[in-house]
């Protein structure tokens, strides 16, 4: 028997190093290409990972790994891949609102990893043991992925660049991949084809394969992080990300490093005070975002910024997912759902999202992945069952953002309302929520609009103060109702397009 295993495996790698044939074809070798590629490897899949340059990459977001991520991680048996690469412990959030702090750490879970004061207030210091994420520099991660890949025995990493997907002649069913693969000896590009029963495309948020395979789907791109790498910060309080919410659109600061720090200035499309006139991005994150920083903060960012380098930047984006029903294919990680980064899900979703996959195309429940008739089912299932974690990651990522980037009256209420929330300990079920460890969409609902009607309140004893405070009443259910309209025109929508069934 043992014979018979190792013949298989060996003609296995035969086909894909020498045929380019297998049973899975990965375009990228990013967090999720990687992540699916050793999940369906693992269960005894012969798999091919494409990716255009295998250099490490530079990135400056998917820095932060949420406790719910590290947990996927380490399910896939990936865990390994955050040691060795000076990663950082990640206790929870420190938000400052207009200078006053506010500290939101993971709430503490039980035996069975719930989350006992998910509807209340703060679990106390004593209760349960309180999960940690981690942060990191991106391409060092990846790194670690890729050499996972690598290593096993059914997967054949290839440096490619991958350019379109082969279709069978008399269908439209993907039969795998076409690509240009540079020669070795000569330098020149070749043409090369890799053909799989599945192919999977996760080609990352600047995707060239959306339009083909999700049709209208649309990314929004509302503002650019720029990023600065601020050398031995001393940040306000230790192990925590930072969120900076004052006169500049948010700011988040987590440590990457010993002794790096990263800073992301959020730059709304059109803002006056980044126009060129203004003197453009840098200007603003010099003159408006870095005096809205903590003290401690600013002079390392200052000589972050002396460099006269306008920072790198990423679009935050946001791309609802579409179901898919091509045959053959199937579009996934940043390429197939994207939400703005402001609380570092991205990665959580990947890795659940791979072990999701992996469990729904497990050789017990799909044999063949050539069988529409078994993969199409189990591609729809993933769509709505993934949905128990995604849609929370997905919907606090964008409501909060809209919240923390306030730009007129009732938002900046709702934004108060936000933090007055926190400042009164109801901190377990929205941390839970943005590390990805609960997974139940009411405690999302429940928690948003109680912070609406803690805005209410806050926003009427405003109105309503001074000697003719009772007079005023009439003003104060007027905001009232445009608080609320206002609080339920960012949540509803938002959660309509997550299409739950």
């Amino acid at each position: 028997m043992a014979t018979a295993t190792v013949s298989a495996a060996a003609d296995a790698r035969l086909r894909r190093e020498t045929y380019h044939e297998a049973d899975v074809v990965v375009v990228g070798a990013g967090v999720f290409g990687c992540a699916a590629a050793y999940a369906l490897a693992e269960q005894g899949r012969s798999v091919i990972l494409l990716e255009r340059s295998m250099h490490e990459p530079n990135r400056i977001v998917g820095e932060l790994l949420q406790p719910g991520g590290l947990a996927a991680l380490k399910k896939l048996g990936l865990g390994h891949c955050v040691d060795g690469i000076d990663a950082v412990p990640c206790k929870g959030y420190n938000v400052i609102y207009h200078g006053e702090p506010s500290l939101i750490p993971y709430p503490p879970v039980d035996d069975s990893g719930d989350v006992p004061y998910k509807w209340s207030g703060s679990g106390g210091d004593g209760e349960g043991k309180r999960p940690e994420g981690r942060s990191f520099h991106h391409g060092r991660f990846i790194s670690q992925l890729r050499k996972s890949c690598l290593a096993h025995d059914n997967i054949t990493v290839v440096e490619t660049e991958v350019t379109s997907t082969i279709r069978g002649e008399h269908s439209e069913q993907v039969l795998g991949v076409k690509s240009r693969t540079k020669d070795p000896e000569t330098g020149a590009k070749k043409p090369d084809y890799f053909f799989g029963q599945l192919t999977i495309i996760a080609d990352g948020y600047d995707s060239k394969f959306r339009k083909q395979i999700l049709g209208n789907a649309s990314v929004v791109k509302r503002s650019k992080f720029y990023a600065l790498e601020l050398i031995d910060c001393p940040l306000p309080k230790e192990n925590f990300g930072h969120v900076i919410i004052g006169n500049a659109s948010p700011v988040l600061l987590y440590q990457i490093g010993t002794h790096e720090t990263r800073a992301l200035f959020d730059v709304p499309q059109g803002l006056p005070e980044a126009s060129p006139a203004a003197g453009g991005v840098r200007g603003y994150i010099k003159k408006v975002a870095i005096p809205a920083l903590p003290p401690s903060v600013r002079a390392t960012a200052e000589r972050a910024l002396e460099d006269g380098k306008i920072p790198p930047s990423m679009p935050n984006s946001w791309l609802p997912p579409t179901p898919q029903s091509q045959q053959g294919v199937v579009l996934l990680g940043d390429a197939f759902n994207m939400r703005h980064p402001l609380t570092g899900g991205g990665m959580t979703v990947a890795f659940n999202d791979a072990l999701l996959l992996a469990e729904l195309l497990h050789p017990s429940r799909v044999r063949n992945l050539e069988d529409p008739a078994v993969v199409r089912p189990a591609l729809l299932d993933f769509y709505w069952r993934r949905k128990k974690y995604t849609s929370i990651i997905n919907v606090l990522a964008q409501a909060l953002y809209t919240l923390f980037a306030a730009n007129d009256r009732q938002l900046r209420a709702l934004q108060l309302g936000c933090f007055e929330y926190f400042q009164r300990g109801m901190t377990d079920g929205p941390c839970g929520m943005l590390g990805g460890i609960i997974h139940m969409p009411s405690v999302l609902a429940y928690h948003f609009f109680s912070v609406a009607f803690v805005a209410l309140w806050l926003n009427a004893r405003t109105v309503m103060s001074g000697p003719l405070g009772p007079l005023k009443l009439p003003l104060a259910l007027i905001d009232a109702v445009l608080i609320l309209w206002k609080a339920s025109a960012v949540f509803l929508p938002l959660i309509f397009r997550e299409g739950f069934r």
